[in-house]
């Protein structure tokens, strides 16, 4: 198997997580956060929609990470952002770390919302 080095070409991957935080661009933020290539901010969870409708132009898929496990997002928060043309992909937030980043390094239109494990 050939592995192959990750290139972001100045885009924000997500370095790590662990218990209330996630690590991105060397910085440590607790609690939620959202994801975009330009970078990273926090995120007040499922009733904080207007960060995730602001990003509408410059993403197609939105991860939405549900903490240690895979959960329902509520219908509410879905169906809005599905409304204003997002395509929304929920799993637990190490999936959706994953994930992006891998999209990202490919040059994808990603962006994600995670809630800490």
């Amino acid at each position: 198997m050939q592995l192959n080095e990750m290139s972001f070409d100045g885009a924000t991957p997500i370095d790590g997580y662990g218990p209330g935080f996630f690590r991105i661009g060397g910085q440590a933020i607790e609690g939620g956060v959202l994801v975009t290539a330009r970078g990273a901010r926090s995120w007040g969870g499922y009733e904080d929609m207007r960060p995730l409708l602001d990003i509408k132009e410059e993403v197609d898929v939105l991860f939405v990470g549900t903490g240690a496990d895979t959960a329902h997002i509520p219908s509410g928060l879905r169906q809005p952002l599905e409304a204003a043309g997002l395509g929304v992909e929920v799993m637990n937030s190490p999936a959706a770390c994953r994930t992006y980043n891998v999209l990202l390094s490919e040059g994808r239109r990603v962006a994600v919302a995670l809630l800490p494990v």
